[in-house]
C-alpha cells in the first residue's frame, strides 16, 4: 500500500498456513483457507493436533488483522486520499463481513472439539472465556449492521479530519488552533477558541445525525443478541468479567468525591494567579502565571530525537526498541491537513510490530502523546514471541496501564526536552492534566451509561444529560454566552463515536499507573521491571492477575483513590 510509511513487512514467524502472497479483498482466494481451517480440525483428534491447528487458526487472524490495521493507518494518515478511503471500505463492507460468520464458526467447532477438554486449563483459561462470549454474541443479522457502523464511524472521522478555521489570514486545522490555548494574550485565546467553537457548531446537526444512526443500530445489535440495551450487551462484547455497571457508577462517584475537589482547588488556584473574576474555557490552558507556552519542540524530528534521550535514560532495552521504531519508518507523528484527528497506536499482527500516529504540533501535549503511545508500542512488543495470536493483545484497562504508567515513568527525564525551571512546569503540567482528565473519563462514561439506557431520548434530553454531567464533573468554569458549545461539546470525544464505552479503561487503568509511579518512587528498577513482567502477560491472564504482576491492585473504588488523590495533592505541591 503505496501510502504507508513503512511498506512491506516480513512476517515475525515465516508462514505455515498461508500462502506467501494473498490477495485479502478477493473472496476467492480468502473463503478457502476457511474451509482448509475446518477439515484440518475435523482431522485434529489430540491435544497436540489442536494445539498446533490454533496456531493456524492465529495466523490465519494475525493476516487478516495486519491487512485491516494496514488500510486503517492508510486511511487515517491520508483522509483525502480517495484510493485509501475505497481500499479501508473495500475491507470493512466486503471482506469483514465475509470473515465474521466464518470466525465465529470455527469458534463454535473449536469450544466442543472432543480434544479442547484435555488442554492446559492455566494456559488457554482465557482464550475458552473470550471464545464462549464471542460464541454467545454472535448473530448473523448483526454483521450488516456492524458493516454499516464502521461506515458511519468513518464518516465521522472524515468530517473531523477535513474541519479548518480561517484564522489571521491563515488555514489552520483545529488540531493547530490547540496551541493558541496557551498564548498569554487573553484576547488571542479567546478568539481562536471561539472560531474552533463555531466551525464545530456549524457542523453540529451533522454530529447529532451521524449519533443518531450510530444509536439506532447499536440498540438493533444489542436487542438481536437478545439484550435490553446496549450498555449491557458492550459489557460483555468488550470482556468485561472483572467488572460491570455498578462498579462503574462507584467509580463516577469516587472521582465525585475524591478528584472533583482537587480539580476545584485548582481551578481556584488558577482564577487566582490569573487574576480573573471567572474562568472561561480559554483560560484553562495557558500558564497561570502568565509564562510563554512550553515549547520542547518545533520540529518533529526533535521530538523523536528527545523522546529517545528519554528512554535511553530509563531503560536501555526500551531505548533499542523506539529507536527500531523510528528506523523502520513506524512513526507518522506530524499534523497536517488531511490527517484524522488524535493520536494511537496499532499493532500490525503478523510482522508483531507497533506503529505510531500522531498529530504533534509543538506542545507538551505531543510528548506526553508520544511517551503514551510508546507505552502501548513496548506492550506489542513484550508479546512479540506469544505465538498464540490471542494472547498478544491484552484486555483495554491493562493496555492503558502500559501507555499511562510511560507517561508519568517517562516524566522524571523530561530534561531531555526542558531547562530545570521549564521541567517542574511540565511535570506539574502532566500530572494537573490527570486531575482534569479523571472527571472528563467520568463525565463521557456516565453519559454513555445514560445514552445506552435511553435509547429513545430526544436532543434536548441529550443536552440536558450531558450538561448535568458537566455540573457535577466540569468544576468551576463560566460558559455563559457559548452553552450550546458546552452542550455538544462530547462531538470532539471521538471513543463516544467510534468505540462505544472505550473510555472508563483510560480512568481504571490510570489508578494502576499512578500505583507504579508510586513504587518506583521507592524503587525504580524493581517498579520497571514488574511494569515489564505484567506487559509481557500480554491477554494470558485476567486483569487481577495482570495488574498484580505489575504490581498494582486491580480496584477503582474511593478506598483506592483517596490516597492516590492525596499523592497527585502531594506532587503538584513539590512542584509549584
Amino acid at each position: 500500500m503505496s501510502s504507508l510509511p513503512f511498506g512491506e513487512l516480513p512476517p515475525h514467524r515465516p508462514r505455515k498456513f498461508l500462502p506467501a502472497r494473498i490477495a485479502w479483498d478477493d473472496w476467492s482466494a480468502v473463503g478457502p483457507l476457511f474451509d482448509r481451517l475446518e477439515a484440518d480440525l475435523a482431522r485434529a483428534t489430540t491435544p497436540a493436533e489442536l494445539e498446533a491447528w490454533l496456531l493456524a487458526w492465529g495466523e490465519l487472524s494475525a493476516g487478516m488483522s495486519e491487512e485491516g490495521s494496514r488500510r486503517y493507518i492508510a486511511m487515517t494518515c491520508h483522509t483525502d486520499d480517495a484510493e485509501a478511503e475505497k481500499a479501508y471500505l473495500q475491507f470493512v463492507e466486503h471482506v469483514e463481513p465475509q470473515v465474521k460468520p466464518r470466525q465465529f464458526k470455527l469458534e463454535q467447532l473449536y469450544l466442543v472439539h472432543p480434544a479442547r477438554p484435555a488442554l492446559s486449563t492455566q494456559r488457554y483459561e482465557m482464550l475458552d472465556r473470550h471464545t464462549r462470549v464471542h460464541v454467545e454474541l454472535y448473530r448473523d443479522e448483526n454483521v450488516p449492521l456492524e458493516t454499516e457502523e464502521a461506515r458511519v464511524g468513518q464518516q465521522y472521522q472524515k468530517l473531523t479530519g477535513s474541519l479548518t478555521v480561517q484564522f489571521r489570514g491563515e488555514e489552520k486545522t483545529l488540531v493547530q488552533m490547540g496551541r493558541y490555548q496557551e498564548e498569554i494574550d487573553r484576547g488571542l485565546r479567546q478568539e481562536a477558541w471561539e472560531s474552533v467553537a463555531r466551525r464545530r457548531l456549524q457542523e453540529k446537526d451533522t454530529f447529532d445525525a451521524q449519533f443518531d444512526e450510530l444509536l439506532k443500530l447499536r440498540h438493533r445489535i444489542a436487542r438481536q443478541a437478545g439484550f435490553a440495551n446496549y450498555r449491557d450487551y458492550a459489557f460483555k462484547a468488550r470482556g468485561r468479567f472483572d467488572y460491570g455497571p455498578a462498579q462503574c457508577e462507584a467509580f463516577h462517584d469516587a472521582i465525585a468525591a475524591e478528584i472533583v475537589p482537587v480539580l476545584r482547588e485548582l481551578q481556584s488556584a488558577r482564577k487566582r494567579e490569573l487574576q480573573l473574576p471567572a474562568l472561561r474555557p480559554w483560560d484553562l490552558a495557558v500558564d497561570p502565571a502568565n509564562r510563554p507556552p512550553l515549547r520542547p519542540f518545533e520540529q518533529v524530528d526533535r521530538l523523536v530525537s528527545g523522546t529517545q534521550k528519554v528512554f535511553e535514560r530509563m531503560d536501555e532495552a526500551l531505548a533499542g526498541q523506539f529507536r527500531l521504531m523510528h528506523d523502520r519508518h513506524l512513526l507518522d507523528l506530524a499534523n497536517r491537513k488531511g490527517k484524522a484527528p488524535g493520536g494511537y497506536q496499532s499493532s500490525l499482527p503478523e510482522a508483531r510490530l507497533p506503529f505510531i500516529f500522531m498529530n504533534a504540533v509543538g506542545q507538551q501535549r505531543d510528548v506526553e502523546t508520544i511517551l503514551h503511545e510508546a507505552g502501548h508500542a513496548f506492550h506489542t512488543l513484550a508479546t512479540r514471541e506469544e505465538d498464540l495470536f490471542a494472547y498478544r493483545e491484552a484486555p483495554i484497562e491493562f493496555c492503558e496501564v502500559a501507555s499511562m504508567s510511560m507517561e508519568l515513568l517517562g516524566s522524571e527525564f523530561l530534561d531531555a526536552f526542558y531547562a530545570p525551571d521549564e521541567l517542574r512546569r511540565a511535570r506539574r503540567d502532566h500530572l494537573e492534566g490527570i486531575v482534569e482528565t479523571f472527571p472528563w473519563i467520568a463525565t463521557v462514561d456516565a453519559f454513555q451509561h445514560w445514552l445506552y439506557t435511553h435509547p429513545e431520548h430526544t436532543h434536548a434530553e441529550r443536552a440536558a444529560a450531558w450538561n448535568a454531567l458537566m455540573d457535577r464533573f466540569g468544576g468551576d468554569v463560566d460558559w455563559s454566552g457559548w452553552e450550546e458549545a458546552r452542550a455538544h461539546s462530547w462531538h470532539r470525544q471521538l471513543h463516544v463515536f467510534l468505540y462505544p464505552f472505550y473510555y472508563v479503561e483510560y480512568g481504571i487503568a490510570q489508578i494502576g499507573a499512578l500505583q507504579i509511579w508510586q513504587n518506583s518512587k521507592r524503587d525504580r528498577a524493581r517498579a520497571l521491571a514488574d511494569y515489564k513482567k505484567g506487559l509481557s502477560l500480554g491477554g494470558s491472564r485476567p486483569l487481577p492477575e495482570l495488574f498484580s504482576a505489575a504490581g498494582c491492585r486491580f480496584a477503582f473504588d474511593r478506598e483506592t483513590m483517596k490516597p492516590l488523590a492525596d499523592l497527585l495533592r502531594s506532587e503538584l505541591a513539590a512542584l509549584q
